[in-house]
């Protein structure tokens, strides 16, 4: 029954990995990316809406992001979020169009990306350890109602650590994929 358990957490574990990956998508690593700008919140219609959601983004070139609002009345409101946004990407309007340019990154930059990376490694693994713990409560309470016994018990908590030990591994091999894509010049 703990085995199901821990199966019907699976799923948990695995959002996690994707919203990791997905968070790495966003960090500049000196090639153009649209995940870089999707989600950039814009103020639009008396409301903020992501970008993704008021404009078409694709790339040009290795080192250029085209955005072509849907409405060109938006021009304006999107190169001021792009400009006064954490990206520090030089911006240019180009008639109906904003072209970014991804400048070439320092050494500097790309240590402190690397940084930034290991930030995000950790904050994923806290959350592997709430959804271990949230199992572990679980256990525990049915070992509590005499559902299981003690020795069934440490048995699940055994499974469970393999289980989380496994995703952490996959954690790693992205962590370690993506250092070397920041790094590589």
């Amino acid at each position: 029954m703990e085995l199901n358990l821990i199966e019907s957490h699976k799923p948990e574990f695995e959002k996690t990995i994707i919203f990791f990956e997905k968070d790495l998508e966003k960090l500049r690593i000196g090639r153009a990316n649209p995940a870089l700008v999707e989600d950039l919140i814009i103020k639009a219609y008396d409301g903020q809406m992501p970008l993704k959601q008021l404009a078409s983004i694709n790339i040009s070139d290795a080192k250029t992001i085209i955005i072509q609002p849907w409405d060109k009345n938006l021009l304006k409101d999107i190169e001021k979020s792009i400009s006064i946004s954490s990206l520090n990407l030089p911006c240019a309007v180009d008639g109906t169009m904003i072209r970014l340019n991804i400048p070439p990154m320092t050494g500097e930059l790309r240590k402190e990306i690397v940084q930034i990376v290991h930030q995000k490694l950790e904050q994923t693994r806290v959350s592997f350890r709430q959804i271990r713990d949230e199992i572990k409560k679980e256990i525990q309470k049915q070992e509590q109602e005499k559902q299981i016994s003690e020795d069934d018990k440490f048995y699940y908590f055994k499974e469970l650590d393999k289980v989380v030990e496994e995703y952490n591994e996959k954690l790693k091999e992205i962590e370690i994929k993506k250092e070397k894509e920041i790094m590589t010049i």
